[in-house]
């Protein structure tokens, strides 16, 4: 790191203190010790080899030094200290990282952060952190998810290193990591993460398609198409997959049913089938009682009374008899819905 790069990080782990009024210097602080004890960790990647009684990870270090190299030379990413160190962590992930989202809801919830900009997560260096942070946002009514990371990209502020974490991954999705992270540092949008992701996919895709044209000819060739095909094909069919659950939550979220019935159907699509269940008997009176009469009368009356839906109605239906209302105006007091 340049001593002006290294002046500018001191300076904000400094102005930390500044932040308590912000409400997360905890959090702010575990996230710059955790980064020095990332750089403080390091080793350059041929200190290692020359020390390394380990003949797998040296082969690893190799293949990244290769890869790192392609990536500077051959796709214009920055040629600095990056992926030149590298460091054991002695843990699965570097980092795990918190998302969160209000309950009948697709957006996620944003922080934002100097430097970085507004995200959609929070990340910790200590999984426990990170399940401390996610219970909390769960007892608030929060659908809360903890997602591991191997890498992420601190913007060129530090010379990233090399870590365990994903240091043995296959050579295509070594490679891929490698091009995506250092595509961070070439452009970044504070407060847009679909964009800054977007962008550094697209490089990530493009120079593994560069870099395996480039290994034609050599014996592992065919086997590394074979990898990436294969890679290929778990990342489309992981994307269809949630295309296909989004588009059955957005259904769930914009319809005119209850709070309570929408939770008992997004139980049932996440394969929750004992909590939608449990969900359901809860509304089990109101079901019922909505067969008073028949249907859609008792449900259109209701929806009118909840103020869903206005309160005409169109032969051949008629009008909730009046000694009807009562049975069905107190399911829904039953069921929390008045």
């Amino acid at each position: 790191m340049s001593p002006e790069r290294l002046r500018a990080a001191l300076a904000a782990i400094a102005s930390l203190p500044i932040l308590a009024g912000c409400g997360y210097p905890d959090f702010l602080w575990q996230g710059a010790v955790g980064q020095l004890e990332l750089i403080s960790g390091a080793r350059p990647v041929d200190d290692v080899l020359a020390t390394t009684g380990d003949a797998k990870l040296a082969e690893r270090l190799t293949r990244a030094r290769e890869v790192r190299t392609f990536a500077s030379r051959e796709l214009a990413l920055p040629d600095n200290a990056t992926y030149r160190r590298y460091t054991d962590v002695g843990r699965p992930f570097v980092v795990w990282n918190v998302f969160a989202a209000p309950p009948l809801s697709l957006e996620p919830r944003r922080w934002c952060f100097p430097v970085a900009g507004c995200v959609n997560y929070r990340g910790y260096f200590r999984e426990e952190d990170a399940k401390a942070e996610a219970a909390r946002l769960a007892a608030g009514g929060d659908d809360v998810h903890i997602g591991g990371v191997p890498a992420y990209s601190t913007l060129g502020w530090f010379d990233d290193p090399l870590l365990s974490t994903f240091i043995r991954y296959p050579d295509t999705a070594l490679a891929r990591l490698v091009f995506h992270e250092l595509a961070h540092q070439v452009v970044y949008v504070k407060d847009d993460t679909s964009f800054n992701e977007a962008f550094a996919t697209a490089v990530e895709e493009e120079g593994l398609a560069r870099w395996l044209a480039a290994q034609a000819g050599s014996p592992a060739h065919a086997a590394l198409v074979a990898e990436a095909a294969r890679g290929k094909r778990l990342r489309d069919g992981f994307r269809e997959w949630m295309h296909e659950a989004r588009s059955e939550l957005a259904s769930v979220y914009a319809s005119t049913a209850s709070d309570a019935q929408k939770r008992s159907r997004k139980a049932a699509l996440a394969g929750d089938l004992s909590g939608a269940r449990a969900l359901n008997n809860r509304l089990l009176p109101l079901h019922l009682k909505l067969f008073v009469e028949p249907n859609p009368i008792p449900v259109k009356w209701a929806l009118a009374r909840m103020g869903r839906i206005g309160n005409g109605i169109r032969l051949p239906l008629v009008p909730l008899a009046e000694a009807s209302r009562p049975v069905v105006e107190a399911a829904l007091h039953e069921v929390g819905l008045l």
